[in-house]
């Protein structure tokens, strides 16, 4: 393992943003439950988002040099132009939504994103880390 992992490894990136943001996430899910639609999720976290003060932007537009389609990377939520926040509604979170959150990062260039599935019974937001 080289220095440089164990140095992202061993620290917590935006500690304090993240809490208030799963503060939020865990306030929403409450509020609806587990069966409604994303954009549900996504039409109350907005209302969240502005009583708390996060500055944010909502499905964002993020550029690949190498796809012309600007309509293949679209984050549900860019907070504070510091997290991604990727709202799913589904059974299982899988690796293919690891991998658009790394897609999205890279584009970005931000360094985390959280994943949340709302279906769940208890939501566990998950950290995705851009190591580049």
């Amino acid at each position: 393992m080289t220095h440089e992992f164990t140095n992202i490894k061993n620290k917590v990136i935006y500690p304090e943003l993240s809490y208030k943001i799963t503060g939020i996430l865990f306030e929403a899910h409450n509020k609806l439950g587990r069966f409604c639609r994303e954009i549900q999720y996504g039409n109350l976290l907005e209302i969240e988002f502005k009583k708390s003060g996060l500055h944010f932007e909502r499905e964002k537009v993020l550029p690949i040099n190498t796809i012309i389609n600007d309509r293949s990377n679209k984050v549900d939520f860019i907070i504070k132009n510091k997290i991604l926040l990727d709202i799913k509604a589904k059974k299982f979170i899988n690796k293919e939504d690891y991998f658009q959150m790394i897609r999205y990062l890279k584009a970005s260039k931000i360094k985390l994103g959280l994943i949340v599935n709302f279906r769940n019974t208890y939501i566990k937001p998950k950290r995705v880390i851009n190591l580049n």
